[in-house]
């Protein structure tokens, strides 16, 4: 893609605060130690789509961003903070007010040729095909140089030559879970269309600080390390080219599958259970090959006394159902599901502190246990945007058209929010060999 970017900047709060530290909690240590971006798109409105000529020709203005961007700043100032550590070495939150980073580009491209518009694998070699790099769209960051050289929230407005805009928001996972990113995405957007916002987002992660001296109650499997292939050789394969696709099954197709597992279960369970079931077939394991499953659960509704309204930072927890790929494949549906239902339901606030406690380890330099790495093949890991409240981004232009995060390792797939149809969208990031049986069987919507 052809993109050039024609100027940067750091826009700061509107309002200084002093400079303070935040403790970030074992949940926010567990995050991936780099930026979850997104990216939105959006048509460029016309006369003919109710849009007036003046709103068009300051489509997406980047002095309306900027403005409404240093006042959300001033609500969410840790965004505009940077990193840093504590006299331990244990990370922590700088709130320094030192600003969010933006860009502003153009690309020589249209919106329709960014093709299906799907993510970019992590690591490994490249499968070709219509794998568009969302990672243009968005500021790179390099993270070579220390947690505190790089701003937390960086933003990018790319304008395409028909007239269209991407906008690539990336916030740093060690601040905020999806929950709380779209509470301030949502809360930006409202001031930038000159709407009464209200929010009041609580900063105080030492709420879910782990108890002293920590006394986790269970073993947390979910921490352990994934399983591995099970192979003659000595050293694992190295990582085989991989793909990306999005597979969309519609609600016909999923009251097909409730049917025929003769289960009273719920659409998540059912469609987790379907594609945990077909990967595993699809990628032609070994009867007695473990995989493991991770899901993402959040602990806001779980958690007892919760955490307080519109906290903000990470409160998710995973839970990891583990099976013999021949008894996967081969068990009723209905067994499947109950695997997710039961794994699930543990997840009550006894099981959640203990998580908490778990993760706790002083003698390590991050404060918590050493945790597993990716979960690739044969495991699956489903993070799932169902439920996430997504309002269209709607800075006063429309909603956007299309959203999407901008990379995924082998192994993982995001589950969308429902489509206005009503069926379900599965970006997925598998071999590049598996991928089109994998698809067959899904369509296949057999118990």
């Amino acid at each position: 893609m052809k993109l050039y970017v024609k100027e940067t900047s750091m826009v700061q709060p509107a309002e200084c605060r002093p400079r303070h530290s935040l403790w970030l909690s074992n949940l926010d240590l567990l995050q991936l130690k780099n930026h979850v971006i997104t990216i939105y798109a959006y048509n460029k409105p016309s006369a003919d789509q109710g849009g007036s000529a003046s709103s068009s020709e300051l489509f997406f203005d980047t002095k309306v961003l900027k403005d409404s961007l240093s006042k959300a700043l001033v609500t969410f100032y840790p965004m505009a903070g940077r990193l840093g550590r504590d006299g331990n070495g244990r990370l922590e939150l700088d709130c320094s007010g030192e600003g969010a980073l933006f860009y502003e580009a153009e690309s020589e491209t249209t919106l329709a040729e960014l093709g299906e518009f799907l993510p970019v694998p992590e690591g490994g070699e490249f499968s070709p095909g219509p794998v568009v790099q969302l990672t243009e769209l968005a500021p790179r960051v390099d993270y070579s140089k220390g947690v505190s050289s790089y701003p937390l929230l960086i933003l990018q407005v790319t304008r395409f030559k028909c007239g269209g805009v991407c906008l690539g928001i990336g916030i740093h996972h060690s601040l905020a879970d999806g929950e709380s990113s779209l509470s301030f995405i949502n809360t930006w957007s409202d001031m930038a269309r000159g709407l009464p916002v209200a929010a009041t987002p609580f900063f105080d992660h030492t709420i879910l600080r782990a108890r002293q001296p920590a006394a986790p109650k269970f073993h947390h499997t979910e921490y352990d390390p994934h399983p591995t292939m099970i192979t003659n050789n000595k050293q694992q394969n190295p990582p085989k080219p991989a793909t990306i696709d999005i597979i969309t099954i519609t609600p016909e197709q999923l009251q097909n599958l409730k049917d025929k597992a003769k289960f009273r279960c719920s659409t998540y369970e059912i469609f987790t259970a379907h594609v945990w079931r077909c990967l595993s077939k699809a990628r032609g394991l070994a009867d007695e090959q473990p995989t493991k499953l991770q899901i993402s659960v959040d602990g806001r509704s779980r958690l007892n006394p919760p955490p307080p309204p519109g906290y903000f930072g990470n409160v998710i927890f995973h839970t990891t159902p583990v099976a013999p790929v021949g008894e996967l494949v081969s068990e009723p549906m209905a067994q499947t599901v109950e695997r997710i239902r039961q794994a699930i339901r543990r997840m009550d606030n006894e099981y959640l502190t203990s998580a908490i406690d778990y993760l706790e380890d002083p003698s390590s330099p991050e404060g918590i246990i050493q945790l597993p790495g990716y979960c690739r093949s044969p495991n699956l890991k489903l993070v799932n945007w169902m439920w996430l409240p997504f309002k269209g981004a709607d800075f006063g232009w429309g909603s956007s058209i299309l959203y999407r995060k901008t990379d995924l390792s082998e192994g993982m797939g995001l589950i969308l929010p429902r489509n206005p149809d009503g069926s379900l969208s599965l970006v997925i990031c598998l071999e590049a060999d598996v991928m089109e049986p994998f698809k067959k069987l899904q369509y296949e919507s057999g118990p």
